[in-house]
């Protein structure tokens, strides 16, 4: 009896996910819980498994089609059955890509093929096909596919690399360049492969491609998680007005405190508070004073939410993802120091599940690590408001009437202008300013 295949509901405001790729082709056999589909949600790309074995029977939406959860996207069931008396869909006019011709869509991509004692290798079926074909053991292969998920082209190149000699430079060059080492003729004793070969290789290839004077340009294509955040940048810049207002901060004292309590909090944690806790701490107690601020616009209705939840913008090698603290105001420094730690490593393992991301009411933007002074962020709806962090410098000021060297920050609170005022605004900034001033508000 065939079995349907649906698209999951992979979190509470999950309401619908656009298959990116399939990675089985229709009458290829999986076993149960082999990676069938990649689904995109939010920013995440996610995997849909085989929760029985089978041969996948029929496929009833395209890849780049977005479907609400809960509804039928294909057909489990044994070799040569019929489904159509089951399908309410007309089969797909294109048949279903091979994972070649579909590269990697993942969040984040694994350095390395890390797998516990007792945990299941992400593979998909073609690759633990060519994989038994070959006896090599999948342990020993590294994954390009999502979360180190292992793809035939990675079991290929892993018996082409143990075929041929090759030196760990040209073995590098030739992953980052995506060369196909099978095209590689290694000039070498006994055929080695070394990186003048590979530089060679990529030469004639230029030659071939390109007129001499038009050097060949790198295009990915415009999609998945660079297409869901210009889609919502975009929303947000054209739907809010925004207007930003910035303040320049002394962190002096915050620079002491944190140097005071880099050990203690080692000690409880095993982590190194940063600055950026120390800022979501004192966020979080001035939107607490100024409610006004914790805020987002729902259809006609403002509301005013009740628990400060801000999410925590972290770049990752695709884009942007904004995981979520929650009720930070009732958190302290070493708690917020280790769950900021653990959503920050998700995030850059590729690791956020969609819960993980839903339910900001505030969000903070901190480019603080690199040589940025300010910045105009834009609003992370439904958020009302985002406050952008740039770097500490010392900087001579006037202090008291005379002349001192200060570490001084300068902040830019963007904010929705249809639902909150200048004055309002400057009041947050102006308590936040206090409050970072006077560190010792965080500990009472």
């Amino acid at each position: 009896m065939a079995s349907e295949v649906v698209m999951p509901k992979m979190g509470a405001t999950m309401e619908e996910g656009t298959i990116v790729a399939w990675l089985v082709q229709v009458g290829e056999a999986v076993e149960e819980g082999d990676p069938i589909a990649e689904v995109q949600t939010d920013k995440i790309t996610l995997e849909i498994e085989a929760e029985t074995a089978g041969v996948l029977l029929k496929t009833l939406y395209d890849t780049g089609t977005t479907v609400q959860v809960h509804e039928v996207i294909a057909y489990l069931g044994e070799e040569g059955e019929k489904v159509e008396s089951l399908a309410g869909k007309e089969q797909s006019t294109q048949d279903p890509l091979s994972e070649e011709q579909h590269p990697s869509t993942g969040v984040a991509i694994a350095e390395e093929n890390s797998v516990k004692p007792g945990e299941k290798i992400r593979r998909t079926p073609a690759a633990r096909k060519l994989a038994e074909d070959n006896q090599v053991n999948l342990k020993d292969v590294i994954g390009s596919g999502p979360l180190g998920r292992i793809q035939k082209i990675d079991v290929e190149n892993y018996l082409v690399e143990n075929k041929k000699k090759i030196t760990p430079l040209a073995k590098k060059i030739a992953k980052d360049q995506g060369i196909d080492l099978r095209d590689v003729q290694g000039t070498r004793p006994r055929g080695k492969i070394v990186k003048d070969d590979l530089i060679a290789l990529s030469s004639e290839n230029s030659i071939e491609e390109q007129p001499a004077d038009i050097q060949a340009a790198r295009r990915v294509p415009f999609k998945d998680m660079r297409k869901v955040i210009a889609d919502r940048i975009s929303e947000s810049a054209f739907t809010a007005p925004h207007v930003t207002l910035v303040s320049e901060i002394d962190m002096t004292k915050c620079v002491s405190l944190r140097k005071d309590l880099l050990t203690v909090i080692e000690k409880m944690e095993g982590l190194r508070i940063s600055f950026n806790e120390i800022l979501m701490k004192a966020v979080a107690l001035t939107l607490s004073q100024q409610p006004g601020i914790n805020i987002s616009l729902e259809g006609e209705e403002i509301v005013y939410h009740s628990d400060i939840h801000i999410g925590m913008a972290v770049a990752v090698p695709d884009g942007l993802v904004v995981p979520v603290l929650r009720n930070v105001d009732q958190k302290g420094l070493a708690a917020l120091t280790k769950e900021a730690k653990d959503l920050g490593k998700k995030a850059r393992e590729g690791k956020l599940s969609p819960d993980d991301m839903h339910g900001s009411t505030f969000t903070v933007s901190n480019l603080g690590m690199y040589a940025i002074d300010e910045f105009t962020p834009i609003i992370n709806a439904p958020n009302a408001a985002i406050l952008g962090i740039g770097r500490i410098q010392d900087k001579p000021v006037i202090l008291n009437g005379e002349v001192a060297v200060r570490s001084m920050m300068k902040v830019s609170l963007s904010f929705d202008h249809r639902i909150i005022d200048g004055a309002p605004a400057a009041a947050f900034l102006t308590e936040l300013k206090d409050t970072l001033e006077n560190p010792y508000k965080l500990m009472v």
